[in-house]
């Protein structure tokens, strides 16, 4: 009989690990790891060997059975596993500064999981993904794999259409987020708070927000219009009060586009991207985490934009390996609980989180303000992923031609041309097509 868990991290060299060691090392007695194998390439070993010497130091001071094991060998690390993370970039941060600064060059807007940042980095990451899963369906079928990898929508939609594999939830930290300031402003713990979020990855929007079975999303609202509370959404009151719904915070991309743009443009021109700003932030934290007297996450990464996701990922692995029935906010398929977008494909929704996978709670269909918006991200993501599985890259331009974000057809054919030399040595799947 097999005592205690295995866990791989795919990724695991990443500066988000730490925090998932403490995520672990705070639910042992919920989660008992035996094992947990971080995984990376080539290029990302020093950094691999950092974090290692860390998770290791973390786990010693918390005095815990728990194996940590590195290797560039990613089936050697799946054998039998319960759990699979993966939390990797291809083409490190170096990929994320061309994905924004080459639109930037030709006045497009350059993001990690929008337009054509997000594009380029979907026709990455999803091979890979796809290679994944056929490793883990001969070496682990019965793992879980729970994916952090951007853009998350694309990935999940992928997997769910072509890969003929259903133990997989994707994970975005933005609910969680979202979640924690909805409890600051009704001054209630989050962990009481069941909020409804319906939509898209990075375009989803909350219904409801329950507290006690009673609805307090329209409190919520009124509060953002009461000077004395402080308030920390990017929204302005009358419109949300019209809206009627809670937008997550990447929806100022659409609805705040000529303020973000320009914001966009003004960091493009200091040379201070996201990317570039998160390079530099990467570099200070391997710095610390060299350190052989650190044994504990450093409070800097919590300026990392992914910080706190594994609040997340853990409670999703200890809610499936615990069957605790529990609401959280997942990207999973979508079977009639959301009508207005078709059966099969990728939503994120709250859930209940079983043992056999996520219970989406039924939403029904959409408000009529939002449904539209929604609508016209799905086909997008729908177009590049039967792109990325044809290998078809004059598809994959068309989805980025029909991506709401996009405002010129011959500038986004530019912008896909440059970067298609930009990431050429990342893109030999596609390669013949």
């Amino acid at each position: 009989m097999k005592l205690g868990i295995k866990i791989v991290t795919i990724g695991g060299g990443s500066s988000y690990t730490p925090e998932l060691i403490e995520g672990f090392i705070k639910r042992y007695k919920e989660l008992p790891i035996r094992e947990l194998w971080l995984v990376d390439i080539e290029e990302g070993k020093e950094k691999l060997e950092i974090i290692g010497a860390l998770a290791r130091r973390m786990v010693k001071k918390a005095n815990l059975p728990m194996d940590i094991h590195l290797t560039l060998n990613r089936r050697e690390a799946l054998v039998d596993a319960d759990f699979v993370t993966t939390q990797f970039r291809v083409g490190q941060l170096d990929a994320r500064v061309l994905d924004e600064r080459i639109p930037a060059k030709h006045g497009m807007l350059g993001q990690e999981t929008i337009g054509a940042g997000g594009v380029f980095k979907a026709l990455r990451t999803v091979p890979v993904i796809f290679d994944i899963i056929n490793d883990m369906k001969e070496l682990c079928e019965n793992a879980w794999l729970i994916n952090f990898t951007n853009p998350v929508g694309v990935v999940s939609e992928a997997v769910y259409r072509y890969a003929e594999f259903d133990r997989y939830i994707g994970l975005c930290n933005v609910p969680l987020h979202m979640t924690t300031c909805f409890s600051k402003t009704l001054n209630v713990p989050a962990k009481d708070l069941i909020p409804y979020f319906a939509g898209l990855n990075h375009m989803s929007y909350v219904l409801s927000v329950f507290y006690k079975h009673k609805d307090k999303l329209p409190l919520i609202i009124e509060k953002m219009n009461d000077p004395k509370t402080t308030q920390e959404f990017p929204w302005n009151y009358e419109f949300i009060k019209e809206l009627g719904v809670f937008p997550s915070s990447y929806l100022k991309y659409y609805y705040h586009n000529h303020e973000t743009f320009n914001q966009f443009m003004s960091d493009y021109q200091l040379s201070m991207t996201r990317a570039e700003v998160v390079k530099k932030l990467e570099e200070s934290l391997f710095e610390k985490y060299k350190d052989i007297h650190l044994d504990v996450k450093p409070k800097e990464l919590e300026n990392r934009g992914g910080a706190h996701y594994s609040d997340v990922a853990c409670s999703i692995i200890s809610s499936l390996y615990n069957d605790k029935r529990d609401y959280q906010v997942v990207n999973t398929i979508n079977n009639g609980h959301i009508t207005d977008l078709p059966d099969g494909c990728a939503i994120e929704i709250t859930c209940r989180i079983t043992k056999d996978g996520p219970v989406p709670v039924h939403i029904g269909r959409l408000p009529v303000q939002i449904r539209g918006l929604i609508q016209s991200l799905k086909a997008f993501e729908e177009l590049l992923v039967d792109a990325i599985y044809e290998k078809n890259l004059k598809k994959a331009l068309l989805a980025l031609q029909i991506h709401p974000s996009t405002t010129s057809i011959a500038i986004s054919e530019k912008v896909f041309d440059e970067l298609v030399v930009a990431h050429k040595k990342y893109l030999t799947y596609y390669e013949g097509k």
